[in-house]
């Protein structure tokens, strides 16, 4: 069970990585696109560095009820 752990973690720092490299945490994500193509990327981990290049370019968040 730690193996898996230790690997996950390692995924998610490679995906971290990734998206720093592409310049992802230089500033606020300015919508909601910004932040899932940031989730996305470090979601993907190593895949980023085999051509993957996920990018949300819609999102709709759900409005608050009154």
């Amino acid at each position: 069970m730690r193996i898996v752990l230790v690997l996950v973690l390692v995924w998610l720092v490679v995906g971290a990585i990734a998206a720093g490299q592409r310049g992802y945490f230089r500033s606020e994500p300015g919508d909601c696109a910004g932040a899932g193509t940031i989730v996305v990327t470090v979601l993907a981990g190593p895949l980023n560095y085999f051509g993957v290049n996920p990018k949300v370019t819609d999102c709709q968040l759900p409005q608050p009820s009154t």
